[in-house]
């Protein structure tokens, strides 16, 4: 694609991440390609191209299931140029404009992804310092970080991810804003945070970015009833089950196994989901109803932060109302719960509870040995499971507090 665009006349270079990557020993997941040749000029040159955006637009080249994306070169406006604009939250908004290579570099947000590829002789071009940044393992804004983050907050969560996928460094003065720039993340359209929820926690270092995450606060940003629940927690099991949930997710995705958004949501939720069903349970709702109600309420106000595509929230539903029928182990429910298309994934999370200590273990050892044995078996677990197909509910033992601190109230009591 390079020599082709090289052909027709026009300057093309690899760009950002997967220079980065190759640099780095690692296995590119994607390229993109910046250019002099504009996007129209791009489309004359591939007959399989498409182009994309509005304020800036992108050229998309299809080869077959895999998509290039060719961007011009961008002009890096001065900081009191006329394409500056503040909008009411106070984010900077800049109207991009074409421009040259040496533009184009200092326009990109770190400088580790500020290197190009110059496939006429072999050579990487490096305007910004990136290659030193990359040797000493450090991650460097280009510019004022905090014009920088107020032109995209997002850029917030890309420093903790890359900061956890590749083991680098925060830069102490890009490092300072992260712990008070938080809030501009609420004027970033929820969608586009789905987006990169996904890519900090489906990238195999989901622990790792969410501790980084909470340590910014950047955390409560993105899931503010779990961090309430979890800041609030009288039990140790809640952040315990939060972690291996995340751990169990980056164990599956190293391993090449499929994780879905559906499963990362419903043990990121869980807590304050688990915690308001309890209460509509102490008011009278029976169980089936009142976990209906709280993963419905809950999931309602994430949305407002973080949007969930009804095709991940539908099932991570799912997964959450099945929790108590795993406790009703008589008769003929167990069969037909073994027969429940989610039961596999319902099943997954009873397990994690149990690990986490939020359940007694003997239920998920049951669940176990009930999918292994042959159907006679099973009959005799069912006949033999005492208290009517019930467990007695596990006593949980509350951390003990120094005695000059009050007793903390269970969030939202």
């Amino acid at each position: 694609m390079l020599y082709r665009l090289k052909s027709a006349g026009y300057q093309s270079y690899l760009v950002g991440g997967g220079v980065r990557d190759l640099l780095l020993g690692r296995e590119p997941k994607d390229f993109d390609v910046a250019t002099d040749a504009t996007p129209e000029q791009v489309r004359e040159v591939f007959r399989n191209c498409r182009l994309i955006g509005r304020r800036f637009r992108l050229a998309h080249v299809h080869f077959g299931r895999d998509i290039i994306e060719v961007a011009t070169f961008r002009s890096m406006q001065d900081e009191s140029g006329p394409g500056d604009r503040e909008s009411e939250n106070g984010m900077l908004v800049r109207d991009n404009i074409y421009g040259t290579i040496e533009e184009d570099a200092l326009r990109r947000d770190f400088t580790i992804n500020a290197l190009y590829y110059n496939i006429e002789d072999f050579s990487v071009v490096d305007y910004a310092g990136g290659v030193k940044d990359l040797e000493q393992g450090v991650l460097r804004l280009l510019g004022d970080p905090e014009t920088r983050y107020r032109e995209d907050p997002v850029r917030m969560l890309r420093a903790v991810r890359f900061a956890a996928k590749l083991g680098f460094m925060i830069n102490e003065a890009c490092e300072k804003p992260l712990f008070e720039l938080g809030s501009l993340l609420q004027s970033v359209p929820p969608a586009r945070l789905f987006e990169e929820v996904l890519k900090l926690f489906m990238a195999g270092v989901a622990l790792h970015s969410f501790e980084k995450l909470r340590h910014y606060g950047l955390f409560a940003e993105l899931f503010p009833a779990t961090e309430e629940s979890l800041a609030h927690e009288d039990h140790e099991f809640p952040i315990t089950f939060v972690n291996r949930g995340l751990h169990n997710t980056d164990l599956r995705v190293r391993e090449g196994k499929p994780v879905t958004p559906a499963f990362l949501f419903a043990v990121l939720l869980w807590e304050p989901v688990r915690l308001l069903a309890e209460r509509y349970r102490a008011s009278g709702e029976p169980p089936l109803p009142a976990m209906q109600q709280a993963g419905n309420d809950v999931l309602m106000a994430q949305l407002d932060r973080v949007s969930l595509p009804k095709r991940f929230s539908l099932p991570m539903r799912e997964i959450w109302n099945l929790q108590h029928r795993f406790e009703q182990r008589a008769g003929k429910r167990p069969h037909r719960l073994l027969t429940h298309p989610r039961f596999r994934a319902a099943y997954d999370f009873l397990l994690l509870r149990a690990e986490a200590g939020e359940i007694d273990a003997e239920l998920a050892d049951w669940w176990t040995r009930f999918q292994e044995c042959d159907g006679e078996t099973r009959g005799q677990m069912v006949n033999q499971a005492g208290n009517g197909g019930e467990l007695p509910k596990k006593r949980r033992r509350r951390r003990k507090r120094p005695s000059r601190s009050a007793p903390r109230t269970p969030s939202g009591d």
